[in-house]
């Protein structure tokens, strides 16, 4: 088992783009979406993985990752995902000794982007891009599981309501 610990943000400009190292297309469901524990099927270029992650406590969570066949995971996806699957491009900034991942979604989620950054311990200091924006770390909404699973947010001035 790892530990999670994240922060997330909303992206105010584009300036990720330049910085990117690369970026890849994901699309993700789950075949749950309690707030207890979510669990995650991902596609990932020609990879795919089974995530299970446990309820955030502030911004540290548990989560198992494990690599499935990527057939295994189209058929998840097409007869067990719950509510709609998540489509974005990730892209990838290294910025002052952290590995920022920026996510631009597509369809139902058009217009939105979000930066999140990896911590190894809660209280570690960072140094915030000039593209982040509002920080929603905790801000349960913004958790792609709860996406997934509701039909009425949507994105408004690239925030969710």
């Amino acid at each position: 088992m790892a530990i999670e610990i994240e922060r997330k943000f909303l992206v105010a400009n584009r300036d990720y783009r330049q910085m990117a190292t690369g970026s890849t297309r994901i699309m993700q469901g789950y075949l749950s979406t309690e707030l207890r524990a979510t669990i995650r099927v991902r596609l990932r270029g020609d990879k795919a993985c089974l995530t299970v992650k446990g309820a955030n406590i502030g911004s540290i969570r548990d989560e198992w990752e494990y690599d499935i066949p990527v057939a295994d995971a189209v058929d998840m996806l097409d007869r067990c995902a719950t509510g709609s699957v998540i489509d974005k491009d990730r892209f990838l900034v290294p910025y002052e000794g952290h590995l920022w991942e920026v996510d631009e979604f597509h369809g139902h989620y058009e217009g939105l982007v979000v930066a999140e950054v990896e911590l190894s311990h809660e209280d570690e200091r960072i140094a915030l891009p000039p593209f982040v924006g509002q920080e929603v770390t905790g801000n349960t909404r913004y958790y792609n599981s709860v996406m997934a699973s509701t039909d009425h947010l949507r994105v408004v001035d690239g925030r969710l309501v």
